[in-house]
């Protein structure tokens, strides 16, 4: 039997505020820069390799993307930010609608931040936990492509994107992810049930 994850399915993609689904249920949305592997994330959540589109070109997802799980929760893959080669003025319409989405968006639950543990926390990281923090919602960072460092240097870079969120006064929780292996996947997951399920509990 598939598990949780395995059995989501795309269902829409929006292109602006009037072409998002009905609120219903909960919405956990995963953000990142463009070559963090957020779509690979994905994939590696849902033991599916085609579920969230990926591709050797960053910034290809310019949609926002919904998939439904089995109980009519969701996950939302988010355009990827600092997208290579198009114009400015495209690049503000998909930093306007993530906005949009992130501040209005009332089924919100968490918001996952992929980050290439190579180069954590960039600028544009650090705009959108700019726009989290007032938010309702949770963060959890994804510090993926771990399997690119050996161990001591992959903790160390977790701790310190631990003490820098504390010391920006920054409230997310942090782990270590591969998607390329699957480390960390059974952490991601248990984050990703706490909200969607934990709420079912209450």
């Amino acid at each position: 039997m598939k598990h949780y994850f395995q059995q989501a399915q795309f269902i829409q993609s929006a292109s602006n505020p009037a072409s998002l689904p009905a609120e219903t249920g909960l919405e956990v949305a995963f953000a990142g820069r463009s070559n963090s592997g957020k779509s690979s994330t994905i994939n590696r959540l849902c033991s599916q390799k085609a579920l969230a589109r990926t591709s050797k070109t960053p910034g290809r997802t310019q949609l926002i993307n919904f998939f439904d799980l089995p109980d009519g929760h969701r996950l939302v893959d988010l355009p990827g930010y600092g997208y290579a080669k198009v114009p400015e003025h495209v690049k503000l319409q998909w930093q306007q609608f993530i906005e949009y989405y992130l501040t209005t968006r009332t089924v919100l639950k968490g918001l996952i931040l992929v980050m290439d543990i190579r180069h954590p926390l960039t600028d544009f990281d650090q705009t959108l936990l700019a726009w989290a923090m007032p938010q309702p919602w949770a963060v959890h960072i994804v510090l993926n492509k771990a399997d690119k460092l050996k161990r001591g240097p992959a903790n160390a870079t977790l701790l310190q994107v631990r003490q820098t969120l504390q010391n920006q006064g920054i409230q997310a929780t942090v782990q270590t992810f591969s998607a390329s292996t699957g480390t960390g996947g059974q952490e991601l997951e248990q984050i990703l049930q706490g909200w969607l399920q934990g709420e079912l509990a209450e």
